[in-house]
């Protein structure tokens, strides 16, 4: 009753972390906005990461007060908050910049009860289950919330043509029914902790998490005549808070009483060596999604014979053996880690996540895609195989009163390194855009006969605008130059600059080079994951009233 309960509640949460991805541009549509407007790049960025950095933000509070409260009064809370959230978003009659600030405010509230679902569903499968099952409970639990990051592509894609409101309302009735029977069914099996809660440190961690998250999304705007915005005030100054807000939360968590992130947790090897291991795969793989569907999106599928406007929704199809990768593995790296322990599955998934993006680098633009299609599954099945183990060890390391404030923590940590990992790898992928995009787009469109004018107005806009034309389904070259643009041209070059071969041939050299750079970031970030995990010791299982672990599962 608890796995199923709590799966069902991470797969929503985390189905809608990615949904608007494919979605946005019908949702923009929807609300009559146009979001690669300069002025409406803040509702861009937002409405992608507005739900991951709240959930990420929130998810220690949330779980402490799952240890403070019960894990499963907290829980049901979430599965409340997010459904009204749901409906909220669905009912939004505005448009223009109100509709958008509405569905931002929303998102925000559904990214609270994601973060209440998400903070004690890991919390409350450790209580249920023994310590030779946990792996498997846990390696499903945790499979079912990856995965769900990638079926939300495919949902996302399939429900906004028919209607965008679809994309948030489907969430409400599964809502209802989670709500239901998490209220009616699950059991609390936690004992309460008397402890007052934390609210200075709750209130320094938040702010400066938030400040941090703002900076690095900020930073891959253009500022000041700059392909990107790292030199802004606004960005060097939330950086330069949120770093001093979060150094001020480390003092004051070694002051206080009863603080809110158990620092003394990291005493525990298997703790800290998991959740190191856990932010090293999220910063590899967080940033790795947006890249694929760029690539699909902008390149492959349209010099394949695919529309742009059909492109966000075949890219997450094509995308599909990755979610199968993490199926499969899950729960059988669960399993055998529960015998077997963590670490040699854990690490092999990261030693195996490293090479897939070793042949990712390999591979040419246009790919044959039975090879694309068998490394995202090979990648999938890697990660799957890190995933479960490592998440059912550091749940095993928490002693039974912190599990909600450990499992949170663990949490946080992937979360946020999914943010920073999207500003690192769009960094990364606009400086190698920016060294040879302009050039290549302004002789490409003079080519066609575009006036030299409006081809260096087109090339001297930010490669960022670029990326997010093919990411969102446009036709770039048709909103880049313009309709009045277009329609001066001679009927072939208009014809040949909004095809589907133009814009993908103009952007795959620099493209390419920006993918190498990102790509080998991942690399080197899941070879040190790969490394934390090897370092995490033998098999820990944290003292309680349970039957003892046999002696044959101690092994490593």
């Amino acid at each position: 009753m608890a796995l199923t309960n709590t799966t069902i509640g991470v797969l929503l949460a985390t189905i809608d972390s990615s949904i608007m991805l494919i979605a946005m541009p019908d949702i923009f549509r929807g609300i009559q906005l146009d979001p690669l407007l300069p002025e409406n790049s803040f509702y861009l960025l937002w409405m992608i990461l507005g739900y991951l950095v709240t959930s990420s933000v929130l998810v220690v509070s949330v779980g402490r007060l799952g240890d403070l409260f019960g894990r499963v009064r907290m829980y049901n809370l979430g599965f409340v908050i997010y459904t009204f959230a749901s409906l909220m978003l669905t009912i939004d009659w505005m448009t223009g910049h109100a509709g958008a600030i509405w569905l931002l405010l929303w998102r925000i509230v559904q990214g609270v009860g994601g973060a209440f679902l998400v903070g004690n569903s890991g919390a409350i499968l450790t209580d249920a289950f023994p310590p030779r099952q946990r792996g498997l409970a846990l390696g499903i639990n945790n499979v079912a919330g990856i995965s769900g990051t990638f079926i939300g592509l495919v949902l996302g894609g399939l429900l906004a043509p028919i209607n965008w409101r679809l994309v948030f309302l489907i969430s409400v009735p599964c809502g209802v029914f989670g709500a239901v029977w998490a209220y009616r069914r699950l059991h609390d099996l936690s004992k309460r902790s008397g402890e007052p809660i934390d609210w200075l440190g709750n209130v320094t961690f938040a702010v400066g998490l938030i400040l941090v998250m703002i900076g690095i999304t900020h930073g891959i705007q253009p500022h000041g005549g700059h392909t990107m915005g790292w030199t802004s005030p606004v960005v060097v100054g939330c950086l330069a808070v949120g770093v001093a807000l979060l150094v001020a939360f480390g003092v004051i968590e070694t002051r206080v009483r009863f603080p809110m992130f158990r620092l003394p947790l990291f005493k525990i090897r298997a703790f800290t060596f998991g959740t190191l291991s856990t932010f090293l795969s999220a910063l590899g793989r967080g940033g790795l999604m947006f890249m694929l569907i760029i690539w699909l999106q902008g390149i492959w599928l349209p010099l394949h014979g695919y529309s742009f406007e059909s492109t966000p929704l075949w890219a997450g199809i094509h995308m599909l053996p990755l979610t199968v990768g993490f199926l499969a593995a899950g729960p059988v790296s669960g399993y055998l880690s529960d015998r077997f322990g963590a670490r040699p599955f854990a690490t092999a998934g990261m030693l195996a996540a490293a090479m897939t993006f070793v042949l990712l680098e390999l591979l040419p633009i246009d790919f044959p895609y039975p090879a694309f299609a068998a490394i995202l599954l090979l990648n999938g099945l890697a990660m799957g195989c890190f995933a479960s183990p490592n998440r059912a060890a550091v749940m095993n390391s928490l002693p039974v009163s912190h599990r909600g404030a450990g499992g949170g923590m663990n949490s946080t940590f992937q979360n946020s390194a999914q943010v920073f990992s999207i500003g690192i790898f769009f960094s990364l992928m606009i400086t190698g855009l920016a060294a040879s995009l302009p050039s290549t787009l302004t002789s490409g469109l003079e080519a066609h006969h575009v006036p030299p004018a409006a081809a260096a107005a087109v090339a001297g806009s930010p490669p960022v605008s670029v990326l997010f034309a093919a990411f969102l389904g446009y036709n770039p070259m048709q909103h880049l130059l313009g309709n009045n643009v277009i329609a001066q041209l001679p009927p072939a070059d208009a014809a040949a600059l909004t095809g589907h071969s133009f814009f993908p041939n103009l952007i795959a050299g620099p493209f390419q080079a920006g993918l190498h750079i990102a790509f080998g970031f991942a690399i080197a970030a899941c070879l040190i994951a790969a490394g934390a995990s090897a370092f995490r010791g033998s098999r820990y299982v944290a003292a309680e009233l349970e039957t003892p672990v046999p002696s044959h599962e101690k092994a490593s």
